[in-house]
Formats: structure tokens, C-alpha cells, sequence
């Protein structure tokens, strides 16, 4: 089902500088409770991802004058910002299509299932490095399933911050938030028993749509994109 849609030529809509958009929640509030509560989601979205994209957007603005003015002074600055900024509006929006409510995301596709097992051995050996990166990321931070295009299969990588220890080339297919503000206000200190948790809510469809783009170089911010 999804082979066709990789197969098919699809496009981009060039977004502006300065020109990104909060992406909409593909569910309620309270869709995920009782593993993540409707007022933690909505801080964490309306608030913590949107100043990602408001950072993104301004940092954007600011290069475009820094090239009409060929004043790069501060170029330094706002390549962090974009960089900085940019991930983490990028790994949000993944963040919320890669979840459903309890019951709802599936098993993991087939596609999924062997590619994971021809690298990581089998599932639980990938469930289990997966969430003792997640557990072990330093200070603030992300666990990352990407499909790296230069390898040709899947790799487990941690982000410290949102753009610090990538490999270029990798597209982000199942993701974990682990900055504090996505699971303190429900978990305090336990980012470990998030980690567990959240399990439950993986929407696998989701990561196996994902995993067929990105093998075909595409990397969809929303549901509806592809």
C-alpha cells in the first residue's frame, strides 16, 4: 500500500523564510492520557514547539537581511539559531504524527519489522537500545530511529539539544522527546518510566509510512503530506 505512494514523484511546497507554521495536533488533547496529560501535551505544543518555530522563522528573516545588507556580523548567531530552531520544529512535528492513542498505532509494518531485524537482531534488542538511549541522553535531548540513505538501514541515534550529534544523510522515522518539558509535569524526574510508558503509544502505521519515504529521500512534517 504504501510502496505506491513512494513510487509516485511527490513535491515539497517551497516554504518562504521566515514563513513556518505550527503544525495542528492530529488528535485531542486528552488523546493520549493517561501516558501523556492533556495539559502537559498542550504546554508542550502550543507553547514549547511553537517558540521553535516563532525562533526558526526570525532567525530566517535575520540571515535574508544579513544578505541583502551583506552585513554577516552576527552570521554565527543565526546559523546556530536556524540550526537549533530548525531541528526542533522538525522533530516535533514528527513527534506528534509518530503517536495515537492507546490501542490505536498497530503493529510494527513489515518493512519495519525486517529491517530492524537484519540490523539490530530483533525487536526486543532494538526496543531495548532504543530506550536506554532515550533513558541516557545528556541534560536535554532526543532519541532518533533514522533510516540513513548513505548506509542504506537504520540506525538509533540520540540528539543532545536537537541538531548535536547527527549523521548527515539520516531522516528521522520514529522519534522521543526527552527534554524535560515533554514528560516532567506528568513523570518529575522519571524520565524512565516515560520512556516505558510511551511505548504504548507508537503509532506503527505511522513509522512504517514514514520508513517507505524516507527510502525514497522524503521527510513529511504532518499526516496529510504524501
Amino acid at each position: 500500500m504504501f510502496e505506491g505512494v513512494v513510487l509516485k514523484l511527490q513535491h515539497f511546497m517551497t516554504i518562504p523564510p521566515g514563513q513556518h507554521k505550527l503544525p495542528p495536533l492530529p488528535y485531542p488533547y486528552d488523546a493520549l492520557e493517561p501516558i501523556i496529560s492533556s495539559t502537559l501535551l498542550q504546554i508542550h505544543h502550543d507553547r514549547h514547539h511553537k517558540a521553535y518555530v516563532d525562533g526558526l522563522n526570525k532567525a530566517e528573516l535575520e540571515t535574508a537581511k544579513s544578505r541583502q545588507s551583506k552585513d554577516f556580523s552576527l552570521i554565527k548567531h543565526w546559523e546556530r539559531e536556524l540550526a537549533f530552531h530548525g531541528s526542533g520544529h522538525i522533530l516535533h512535528s514528527i513527534y506528534w504524527t509518530i503517536m495515537a492513542p492507546r490501542g490505536m498505532g498497530g503493529q510494527p509494518g513489515r518493512r519495519t519489522q525486517n529491517l530492524i531485524a537484519n540490523y539490530f537482531g530483533s525487536f526486543p534488542a532494538f526496543k531495548e537500545q532504543f530506550s536506554a538511549a532515550a533513558v541516557d541522553v545528556e541534560a536535554s535531548g532526543w532519541a532518533i530511529l533514522v533510516w540513513n540513505s548513505s548506509w542504506r538501514r537504520l540506525e538509533i541515534l540520540t540528539a543532545e539539544k536537537h541538531q548535536d550529534l547527527t549523521q548527515w544523510g539520516s531522516i528521522p522515522i520514529l522519534v522521543l522527546d526527552v527534554w524535560e518539558h515533554a514528560y516532567y509535569l506528568d513523570y518529575q524526574n522519571r524520565r524512565k518510566d516515560y520512556v516505558d510508558a510511551w511505548w504504548q503509544l507508537v503509532n506503527w502505521y505511522e513509522v512504517e509510512r514514514r520508513l517507505l519515504l524516507a527510502m525514497g529521500g522524503l521527510t513529511p512534517l504532518t499526516l496529510n503530506n504524501f
